[in-house]
């Protein structure tokens, strides 16, 4: 075979390449628990680790020997990925240490196989003949394993892949900085919108950076603490809260918090748990039987008490929505002598919740409201001259932040101008303000949406091996008892069904896709669907190229996103979206409405010059203007025509889609927010 082109694909078993989240804890510690006993049986020594790259350690490297326990510090702050690295290095650097049992890595933990190809034929020909096609009828089909026996998922080999690691990979920073970020949500443990995927995504790209990165949140009794490595109680320490007496009087007490530490996706967490008050308890994240709002102003001053008297060398702290305005407002009033390096940061990813306050829940913080009651600080203008008047905490939030920033560029100018912001774009538009706001778009994790290496997906593919995209579209057809048409062309949407997500176009969408021939996909919940459900259940019942699942499931969205040919976001207004960057990391072709993100991520492919622009100039999407079905179907008109009439620059729209979507990787997006701490620092 020396002189034949080689494909590569590699089989995976649960766990070398990126799967399924809610696996990869009980693979990790494996993996681990087989490096120690190597370290114990003495197969090799702590001088090997050493000479390891942590890149997410957090620690310096070493050049003199280490001793065990330290060497061992070194393997719990290894990601999986390391992990795995280093195994292989080992057996390939010592012939003891691979010989051992320790070293022996079962099938269902890391299985490196790859099998060559001596054509594209041969290994299109293996994906496709592992496939599990779904029976007729079957139920949740998404919910079980897409191919055959012992499969296992068929990954690309890296060559393979659209990456572009090297652009960031030798990015790391000279001067590293410590990170804590103080949020609601983290991903995959505490995730209710995107809010938890934004906090994960920003804090690995932080982490690859070189930079220390924690993150704060509550301990949720809802949470599944399987999720976290390496849960401890590492202290209990006592904050401060108050309560506002007749007269205007601050009664004080203290509550003790126990803090948690572990480990969520290699990122080190703090998860407070307050002892005595009923915050943070019930069945869900948000919608408990007690006043939330107490609960976060609560969490945020035991955020800063943790900080301070843990001693953390904090550079930046990265506060996120309501939920954590009140850390800027509470660290200068309260906390910068403490930590007189440090300075709070916000990041509003929706302005949709305000964090309207009375002064006296705000007396939770330890600290009185009226503190914050003027115009300049955070007084709510709306309830000027009411009894009583209100605070907002994104205003004060922003009024207090070093920086402020939003999750995409054309937001950020939406709410200065547009009105997106309501009340709160007077404060946004003042000179001190606008000076430090800035719009920086989200990113994805462009390992976990991977078609290359997606454990969901029946085959796989990338721009350059794009076959395993129309056999995906042919499972899902199966599965959900469609027409098996590979000509029809098949709109997708993923959604929350609430009426910022354009419902009426939505609506009309899904009629006019029936009625130009092609086939239409949603999935999504939200107490909007009432006119979607009566789509699908009367008008088009019988219909087999219409399915509308009311639901949500991650599997079934990773299959949906890789059928699809085009992908409908029609936002009224979209602060960022991540299903549009997400659609043409697997080669869909937006048709979305121009606003927010939206407008930042998808550009008309009859722009001047767009299909001749490299990324992010060049055409990946049909975008329209208005708010009414004709401008929709205008652009739903343009992408069916292209779809049907122009057959190769279709394949080469969607592989170009797939080649370019490393621009939207988290590693882009943190440079960015890399720019921002440094710039905060130097001030």
């Amino acid at each position: 075979m020396s002189d034949m082109v080689c494909y590569h694909g590699i089989s995976v078993h649960d766990g070398f390449f990126p799967m399924a989240r809610s696996r990869s804890i009980a693979r990790k510690s494996a993996l681990k628990r087989k490096l120690q006993s190597g370290l114990s049986a003495g197969l090799f020594d702590s001088r090997s680790l050493s000479s390891f790259p942590f890149a997410s350690s957090g620690l310096p490297l070493c050049t003199s020997a280490l001793g065990d326990e330290e060497s061992e510090q070194k393997l719990m702050r290894m990601t999986k990925a390391e992990l795995v690295e280093l195994i292989l290095q080992m057996r390939e650097e010592n012939t003891a240490f691979m010989s051992h049992p320790s070293s022996v890595c079962e099938e269902e933990e890391v299985q490196h196989g790859a099998v060559d190809f001596d054509s594209k034929e041969a290994l299109i020909k293996a994906l496709e003949d592992g496939i599990a096609w779904p029976e007729a009828g079957e139920h949740e089909f998404w919910n079980r394993g897409p191919r055959t026996g012992d499969d296992g998922t068929m990954c690309l080999s890296e060559d393979l892949q659209d990456t572009r690691k090297e652009l960031y990979s030798a990015n790391k920073s000279q001067s590293p900085i410590h990170i804590v970020h103080v949020t609601a949500e983290m991903a995959p443990l505490a995730k209710v919108g995107g809010l938890g995927d934004v906090v994960t995504g920003l804090a690995a790209a932080s982490k690859r950076q070189g930079h220390i990165v924690d993150v704060i949140l509550p301990f949720y009794e809802c949470i599944d603490t399987t999720q976290i490595e390496d849960l401890v109680m590492e202290r209990t320490f006592d904050s401060f809260m108050g309560r506002e007496e007749d007269g205007g009087h601050l009664a004080m007490s203290t509550v003790s918090i126990e803090c948690w530490t572990g480990k969520i996706e290699g990122c080190p967490v703090r998860l407070l748990k307050p002892q005595h008050v009923p915050y943070f308890r019930g069945g869900a994240i948000y919608g408990g039987s007690y006043n939330e709002t107490e609960a976060y102003l609560m969490f945020c001053r035991a955020s800063l008490e943790y900080m301070a008297q843990s001693g953390m060398d904090v550079d930046i702290i990265h506060a996120h929505e309501w939920q954590g305005a009140a850390v800027p407002m509470l660290f200068w009033e309260l906390f910068s002598s403490r930590m007189p390096h440090a300075r709070p940061i916000l990041t509003i990813h929706n302005m949709d919740n305000t964090g309207e306050c009375r002064q006296d829940e705000f007396a939770a913080t330890g600290v009185s409201g009226s503190l914050f009651a003027s115009v300049d600080k955070a007084l709510d203008e709306r309830t000027i001259g009411h009894n009583p008047e209100r605070l907002c905490l994104l205003k004060g939030g922003i009024v207090y932040s070093s920086a402020v920033t939003t999750v995409s560029p054309t937001y950020a100018q939406e709410t200065l101008t547009g009105g997106t912001a309501g009340f709160l774009q007077s404060t946004l538009a003042k000179p001190e303000v606008t000076n430090k706001y800035m719009g920086i778009l989200n990113g994805i994790d462009t390992d976990v949406w991977n078609p290359a290496t997606d454990p969901y997906l029946p085959a796989c593919f990338s721009s350059q091996i794009p076959n395993g995209k129309s056999l995906c579209k042919k499972y899902l057809q199966r599965g959900l008892g469609m027409n098996e048409d590979p000509e029809k062309p098949l709109v997708a949407v993923i959604s929350r069904l609430v009426p910022q997500k354009g419902i009426h176009l939505i609506e009309h969408a899904a009629v006019q896709t029936m009625e130009k021939g092609g086939q239409f996909v949603l999935l999504g919940t939200g107490h909007a669907s009432g006119g979607l459900q009566g789509i699908a259940h009367d008008r088009f019942r019988e219909n087999k190229d219409m399915s509308m699942l009311f639901m949500y499931s991650e599997p079934l969205s990773h299959l949906i996103y890789a059928a699809a040919d085009m992908f409908l976001v029609p936002s009224m207004f979209e602060p960022c979206g991540l299903t549009q960057m997400i659609a043409l990391r697997y080669g869909g072709v937006p048709i979305v409405r121009r606003t927010g993100g939206l407008a930042d991520t998808v550009r008309d492919v009859s722009a001047s010059g767009s299909n001749d622009a490299a990324p992010p100039l060049r055409g990946n999407g049909f975008v329209f203007d208005g708010v009414d079905a004709g401008s929709l179907e205008e652009a739903l008109d343009r992408a069916f025509s292209m779809y049907t009439t122009s057959p190769q620059a279709w394949h080469t729209l969607s592989t170009n889609n797939m080649n370019d979507s490393f621009i939207f990787s988290w590693d882009g997006s943190g440079a960015s927010y890399e720019q921002l701490y440094l710039g905060c620092l130097n001030r």
